[in-house]
């Protein structure tokens, strides 16, 4: 006798200790039926938007993403649809260059008032480093701390930073370390009020895709470059050159600290449903992608991998975004589907952290290794 979608939904689903209208904090409330047909037919997308069109409801979304990736159902449902975009991915360049600034416009250019309500008062949109941490704001200070001790900054050191943000680690470094500061971004959102925050500091923005920087004004070349959480739009197709041309903009001596999100195995695209709604034409990169694009380019010099402190991150962002839904909604800017589709977001990403199946990574890189050797810092 052929199962029904509902009993195959609900076998799957037992594998990972979850139950269809259970009283479990991880269980899921079912309020239309055809949500076992369209996760069965659709996979990772039809699951996403099923819940932003309110067909389910869990109490502990992050809880149940923990306990459905840990029992890898997720590699047990695989959609046709997965076919092609993956197939889309190798054909063609999903990161090139005119495609540059959609992330920025989809993406970071929601508003600023989001991202303000979100995230610790530097507004840092990057993981941040909780060891000796107990609050938001502490655990992205210490992570900005961290990256500029990595860097050995020095006084009147010239720093570029790709995909800068609203500046939070230029308005840091250029503080606490006297040093100068030239920051890329392709959202006008964030260099609009990053340089309001970054007033009366040495400190410039440029709206320009990394790939501008080797037709840009600046001929001397900067002392250090870093880039925190940019590399996740650079697509694999384009990591040689990204690091290319990150050796031709900085010193022979210098450093470049890459921080990024990394996925344990190598993959040319990313989860449709984070793709479509969150981060358009981006991916993970892995290991031995990132170790193949530096090949006669860089030498790594230290490796720092944190990921489980991003869970703890997107958690405490989760909380800010939860405790002022009400200030957001008043704006006009953002409906209760946004609500939701921002929610399935960062709880569903907090889930796949805690599993360890996505990382953290700071790298830092040479051009010609450091003479007597770099000493690692934690």
């Amino acid at each position: 006798m052929t199962q029904s979608f509902e009993e195959k939904a609900k076998e799957l689903l037992s594998l990972a200790n979850i139950c269809v209208n259970g009283s479990q904090p991880r269980d899921i409330q079912v309020h239309n039926t055809d949500l076992y047909a369209r996760v069965l037919s659709k996979g990772s997308i039809g699951l996403g938007e099923s819940y932003m069109d309110g067909w389910w409801d869990c109490k502990n979304l992050d809880q149940f993403f923990y306990k459905l990736i840990s029992s890898k159902l997720d590699e047990k449902v695989t959609a046709s649809s997965l076919v092609f975009h993956i197939l889309k991915s190798k054909v063609s360049n999903q990161q090139k260059k005119s495609k540059a600034f959609h992330i920025g416009e989809k993406h970071y250019d929601l508003g600023n008032d989001l991202y303000q309500f979100m995230l610790d008062k530097r507004m840092a949109y990057t993981c941040g480093y909780w060891k000796d941490a107990s609050t938001l704001d502490q655990a992205q200070e210490a992570k900005l701390d961290l990256v500029c001790k990595k860097l050995n900054l020095k006084k009147g050191d010239k720093i570029l930073d790709i995909g800068c943000g609203w500046g939070s680690f230029m308005k840091y470094a250029s503080e606490k370390y006297k040093v100068s500061c030239v920051g890329i971004t392709v959202s006008k959102e964030q260099i609009e009020l990053g340089k309001k925050l970054c007033k009366g500091l040495p400190i410039e923005f440029k709206l320009i895709d990394y790939r501008d920087l080797m037709a840009s004004k600046y001929k001397d070349k900067f002392d250090h470059v870093v880039s925190l959480g940019m590399f996740e739009h650079v697509g694999y197709k384009n990591y040689e050159k990204y690091m290319k041309i990150v050796h031709h903009v900085m010193k022979d001596d210098g450093l470049f600290l890459l921080h990024t999100i990394g996925g344990n195995i190598s993959r040319v695209t990313s989860d449709q449903w984070i793709s479509k709604y969150i981060f358009p034409n981006s991916m993970l990169p892995s290991i031995t992608q990132i170790a193949s694009s530096i090949e006669k380019i860089f030498i790594i010099e230290d490796l720092h991998n944190f990921g489980a402190d991003y869970d703890k991150t997107l958690m405490a962002w989760y909380h800010n975004f939860d405790k002022n839904w009400k200030e957001l909604e008043r704006t006009g800017l953002y409906d209760e589907r946004f609500k939701r589709m921002w929610k399935y977001y960062l709880l569903s990403c907090a889930g796949l952290f805690r599993v360890r199946k996505t990382q953290l990574w700071q790298i830092v890189l040479s051009k010609n290794g450091v003479k007597d050797g770099y000493i690692s810092v934690r």
